[in-house]
């Protein structure tokens, strides 16, 4: 069963009685998906950001858009208008695609992982994971890559709070530490 059939069948009814909403269309869902890559001291680079733009493409199947200064900052070496990051937004079938990847096999590759933190939910309901090295997406094979980078993937929702945000994305899977007891 894929992930959107998922939510469809399983996520959709059990929001709908924990919530009390009387109507499909107000139970939260996730909207789109963003994954994210600055480029940090070696924003003159060009080997390395062409390595940054070739692992998103393989991750998430797209092309990405490169993000740009607004303004100059001296102490970072940054000028107004200048490329610092990459930036790849999935909607729809391809969000589904991915969302599944990294529920079921990208989390499990990461090492010494323990779980998401609930902390990771905003006031809005939105999700946000980092990642320190994009070696735990199985498309990335280790033997290709010449730089080991971090990025950031934000899964937005459109949930009103965080309580839904938490329970919409524990519905579909997503792997959350488990609470300890405090004595």
């Amino acid at each position: 069963m894929t992930l959107k059939e998922k939510y469809q069948k399983e996520v959709i009814p059990k929001l709908k009685e924990k919530f009390k909403y009387s109507n499909n269309l107000l139970v939260p869902k996730v909207s789109k998906v963003v994954i994210n890559v600055g480029f940090g001291r070696r924003v003159k680079d060009k080997d390395f950001i062409d390595n940054i733009e070739k692992t998103l493409i393989k991750i998430s199947g797209q092309k990405p858009v490169f993000t740009k200064a607004k303004k100059s900052i001296s102490s970072f070496k940054i000028r107004e208008g200048m490329i610092i990051g990459a930036m790849v937004t999935l909607r729809g079938e391809r969000m589904y695609h991915f969302l599944d990847k990294l529920i079921n096999i990208s989390f499990p590759r990461v090492r010494d992982f323990r779980g998401i933190s609930e902390k990771s939910v905003d006031k809005q309901g939105n999700l946000t994971v980092g990642f320190k090295e994009n070696t735990s997406f199985p498309e990335v094979k280790v033997d290709d890559i010449n730089n080991i980078h971090g990025l950031e993937i934000i899964i937005d929702s459109n949930s009103k709070n965080t309580e839904e945000g938490l329970e919409l994305f524990r519905f579909l899977g997503f792997p959350f530490k488990k609470e300890e007891i405090k004595k």
